[in-house]
């Protein structure tokens, strides 16, 4: 009956949760395996459940934990969980999904993806267990609501908050057995985001929109009655919530992973073509001379066509690796946090901060090799002020080291540096003494490309990345044989 169904919500009534796998068991921290317990009991009776947890907690994580479940449990085999996420998550959410739960068979529904998965209501596609696609597909797409799914996600569900838009119509149409929402910031800027937010998980809780809207209005006391009614469909944990301080480490690294727009491709692949012919060059020295400017240009391709043109048409939308800045920058912003970011070529850091200008809606600092040293330090004094700038743009060379901006709970690595040490240095301007925040450290990595590979090198070598890449690219290209080279900048 109702009244046990909500002790069970409120946790008044123990509820079998399945054991995870072990891997799982061994890699979830303790309260990303209570955030899991809270998603499947709360589905698995009916309702639909927001993890509110703030950014770098791992939400996705705790989500693809409960789909894996999902899987075991054989209740994804003839119809695929839907998950619905902004267009820059969806290599994300792919590259987490393999590496925590291998078994769990994801594709994407995007026109960018090689092998897109297309729905049908008499056939299903080549099987999988879970389906990825974005907002604006989602929309697109009439034919996923002829569907039942097993489970529905939404990730960053505040892209669901004005409820009258075409996106959210369309996403609460969707037919789903169980429903999840991801979202670190569950509400903006109005109570009506809550009443979306809940249509779409608990369809009808909250009344219609017009009576939810004359049943705030009264609550002239305060919010306690709406908190008491959402409350069992809500985990919200945030970094600095006492219980959670053992429980994380003072500085988390996250991918931050970017899909090449179709002109970044084009341009990237035209430039490998120019590769081959060099690698071919038997003196290492002059394969050397031959290949650096090429990596550079790749390097600068990745970050946007106009830095590889030369021009000032830095439009958002012509770079993945922009927009991804562009959304990552929302959700710091919306937390009203601070962020130093750095990269290594002092032509894109105008265009960075008119850009990061638009998203904070306010303008920001830049440090550079051309700096005066005397302003330097009055840029640090106005960042480390707590209503100063949101964010400080800073190139690697001039900015690694000497420089303390701990105002900052987010470092951003906009462009690789191969030299592991370098990028630890930089880091530290943020984490180092005098920092009572937890650090997240973002370093945005385009799939499919030299970043990509670069970083899997880093990772796959952490012990010895150090000494291997101290010397920087010129010391370990020059080591590297021809077939070495064409497998690491000519794989795609």
């Amino acid at each position: 009956n109702l009244r046990s169904i909500l002790d069970v919500l409120a946790g008044d009534s123990p509820v079998p949760v399945p054991e995870l796998p072990t891997h799982l068991a061994r890699i979830l921290r303790p309260y990303q395996k209570e955030g899991f317990s809270f998603l499947y009991r709360t589905t698995e009776r009916g309702f639909g459940a927001c993890l509110a947890d703030d950014m770098g907690l791992g939400k996705t994580l705790q989500a693809i934990a409960w789909l894996d479940t999902l899987r075991r449990q054989g209740k994804l085999e003839t119809v695929p969980a839907l998950i619905v996420a902004p267009a820059s998550l969806l290599g994300n959410w792919k590259e987490e999904a393999e590496r925590f739960a291998p078994e769990l068979v994801l594709r994407i529904m995007h026109p960018s993806a090689p092998d897109s998965w297309q729905p049908s209501p008499t056939r299903m596609d080549t099987p999988c267990h879970a389906v990825i696609t974005t907002y604006g597909m989602a929309v697109r797409t009439p034919a996923l609501a002829d569907l039942h799914f097993p489970a529905i996600v939404l990730d960053e569900a505040q892209a669901v908050k004005n409820a009258s838009s075409a996106r959210s119509r369309a996403i609460r149409a969707l037919h789903g057995e169980r429903r999840i929402a991801l979202s670190g910031t569950p509400v903006e800027n109005t109570l009506n985001e809550i009443w979306s937010l809940m249509e779409f998980l608990n369809p009808g809780l909250l009344g219609n929109k017009k009576s939810f809207e004359k049943f705030t209005r009264s609550l002239e006391r305060g919010y306690a009655p709406l908190r008491l009614l959402i409350r069992p469909f809500i985990l919200r944990r945030m970094k600095t919530d006492p219980a959670l301080l053992p429980d994380l480490p003072d500085k988390t690294e996250i991918p931050a992973y970017c899909q090449l727009t179709p002109e970044q491709a084009a341009l990237y692949h035209h430039q490998i073509e120019t590769l081959h012919a060099m690698l071919d060059e038997p003196d290492p020295a002059k394969r050397l001379m031959l290949v650096l400017p090429v990596l550079a240009r790749l390097k600068q391709i990745c970050n946007h066509p106009a830095q590889f043109q030369g021009t000032d048409d830095y439009l958002p939308e012509r770079s993945g690796k922009f927009l991804r800045l562009q959304e990552l920058c929302s959700s710091i912003a919306a937390r009203q946090e601070k962020a130093i970011l750095f990269t290594q070529f002092r032509s894109v850091i105008p265009h960075l901060h008119d850009l990061l200008s638009r998203v904070f809606g306010r303008p920001g600092l830049t440090l550079h090799g051309g700096t005066p040293i005397p302003e330097r330090q009055n840029i640090v004094s106005s960042f480390q002020k707590e209503s100063g700038p949101p964010f400080c743009i800073l190139s690697l060379k001039a900015a690694g080291t000497g420089l303390t901006l701990t105002q900052a709970s987010h470092v951003i690595h906009v462009d690789r540096w191969w030299n592991p040490a370098v990028e630890s240095q930089a880091t530290d301007r943020a984490y180092r003494i005098g920092q009572h925040r937890n650090v997240l450290v973002h370093r945005l990595i385009c799939r499919g490309t030299i970043e990509d590979r670069i970083d899997a090198m880093l990772t796959e070598k952490r012990r010895m990345a150090d000494d291997l890449f101290s010397g920087g690219p010129e010391q370990w290209l020059m080591n590297m044989s021809p077939e070495e080279l064409k497998k690491l900048l000519c794989q795609s």
